[in-house]
């Protein structure tokens, strides 16, 4: 499909490559609250339900990266068509799982074929609209990958407490059956080619360090990081696969990557700020709902409705950015959103036990709303000046700088808060002595040292006041890293409008 295709088919085409994009992006968090669930119904320890997450992020991470050649060997339609169908294939055998050995494999699965559905969606729409629409198409795009994350766990709740488990996966069946018959019927074959050949020791290689690092990633919190033999050997793995990657690589002639994408300049910075862009979207969705759930006591479904919240920032935000890409350069709008986004973090970190509902939501809302400004214009300058040819593994690049960097920003904020919250529990209980002058004011019926119940409610307040001073720190770990990254908008390229001898209006970069 070429920007000139005729608007019906590319509606139906954009409308196919949305509903791949939420359906992968809607999996990435939507089973994590069916997990107790599905720990009871299989029968599974708690080490072995993990890796129904973390078995999925595994196999998607290391797909990622060979979606640029397969589509180029063998047309990105029918890629894309098989990926999608067996992504719906794998949901549904998730949802038919009878044992944890079974959901595991099914998830591998999942992982493997959803891999490519983002960074297809993608390139699809980037061939398929005019340089000068390409902003809204890249806003339409971005609703999914950034609403999907967001709504998976209140979906997921609402599904599990409604009716099963099972349907957080069976939920697929007919949004993939829909869209394969959509791209089958309205989507154009790209051009194939067989000159290239596949790089199976690059391959591997990457696919090692990938693999080793997710694993290491994900279960480091669990197994205890590195007083862990496991999580050691996993990242002495990861540091030889990825050794052996680079070495070799760059001195073949035919790399695994090609990695000349890498010279366009808005490119490289784009890949940076995805990576940004996934620790701060996932590392806050990590810290908010536990913070709303166990610090303020909401249930699991009003602390998602109120997380959705962010996603209705997001949804305005893409609605009117790609309108003022046309008539503000990109950087601005990318600097505004990250100061935006820096602002609301440090809003987060004033987040207390008496917090009201009303404040989360004001902050989720313009959260959502400075991510759309940054995500959109970042993607669009992103391939501005990147050549057509590359187009579809500078996608697959960019998926995976965001999936490495909300991997990488989980692990950071969940080990510091876990052992945050000990320090803090600490510190605070050496002042709660006989001979602190405040405890004699605090010591009524209720926090009366002496006894048994008042020692017990202390030791809860402790508790709880250390969570708060953990979470605020971590929120201002991720204000810092906004902060931090703020002068590479400085090396962003100065976006203009131009317009053509057609009268249509292109986005040319300095």
């Amino acid at each position: 499909m070429t920007a000139g295709a005729p608007s019906a088919g590319r509606a139906m085409v954009t409308v196919c490559a949305m509903s791949a994009t939420i359906m992968q992006a809607l999996d990435t968090t939507i089973a994590n609250v069916a997990l107790p669930f599905m720990q009871g119904s299989l029968s599974a320890s708690l080490d072995q339900i993990n890796w129904v997450l973390t078995s999925y992020i595994v196999a998607a991470a290391i797909m990622t990266a060979p979606i640029g050649w397969l589509a180029e060997r063998y047309g990105r339609k029918r890629l894309f068509v098989i990926c999608v169908a067996g992504f719906t294939v794998a949901s549904m055998l998730c949802g038919f799982a009878q044992s944890i050995q079974q959901m595991v494999m099914f998830r591998l699965l999942q992982g493997a074929f959803g891999a490519a559905l983002v960074p297809l969606s993608q390139a699809v729409l980037l061939d398929s609209y005019a340089a000068h629409e390409r902003g809204s198409a890249m806003a339409i795009w971005g609703i999914g990958v950034m609403l999907g994350p967001i709504m998976g766990p209140t979906l997921g709740a609402w599904l599990t407490d409604n009716y099963n488990w099972r349907w957080v996966f069976l939920i697929n069946l007919p949004i993939g059956v829909m869209t394969v018959i959509g791209l089958l019927a309205f989507m154009r074959e790209t051009q194939t080619g067989d000159a290239r050949r596949f790089d199976w020791f690059g391959f591997f290689a990457l696919a090692i360090g990938i693999g080793a690092m997710q694993v290491m990633l994900d279960r480091g919190e669990h197994a205890g990081w590195f007083d862990s033999n496991e999580i050691i050997a996993e990242s002495i793995i990861a540091a030889i696969g990825f050794y052996f990657f680079f070495a070799h690589s760059l001195t073949t002639a035919t790399p695994f990557l090609r990695f000349e994408m890498f010279r366009d300049r808005n490119f490289v910075i784009g890949c940076a700020f995805m990576l940004v862009i996934g620790v701060v979207l996932f590392a806050t969705m990590a810290l908010v709902t536990p913070y709303m759930q166990n610090v303020l006591g909401y249930p699991i479904l009003t602390a998602g409705m109120l997380l959705a919240a962010r996603g209705g920032g997001t949804l305005v935000s893409m609605g009117m950015v790609g309108r003022l890409l046309a008539i503000i350069e990109a950087r601005h709008l990318v600097l505004a959103g990250l100061s935006l986004t820096a602002f609301t973090l440090h809003q987060m970190a004033g987040f207390t036990d008496q917090t009201s509902a009303m404040s989360i939501v004001v902050a989720s809302v313009l959260q959502g709303f400075a991510l759309g400004l940054v995500f959109v214009p970042l993607n669009t300058v992103a391939f501005a000046t990147l050549p057509t040819k590359l187009r579809t593994e500078g996608a697959a690049m960019l998926t995976l700088a965001r999936n490495i960097g909300s991997s990488v920003g989980i692990s950071i904020v969940i080990a510091r808060l876990t052992e945050g919250t000990i320090q803090a529990h600490a510190r605070l209980a050496e002042f709660v002595t006989p001979f602190n002058k405040a405890m004699d004011a605090a010591a009524s019926a209720p926090l009366d040292a002496a006894t048994e119940k008042g020692r017990a409610l202390m030791e809860v307040l402790m508790s709880q006041q250390a969570a708060i001073i953990s979470y605020a720190e971590d929120f201002r770990l991720l204000m810092f890293l906004v902060v931090a990254a703020i002068p590479l908008v400085l090396i962003l390229g100065s976006s203009k409008v131009s317009a053509t001898s057609d009268g249509h209006v292109e986005l040319a970069l300095d």
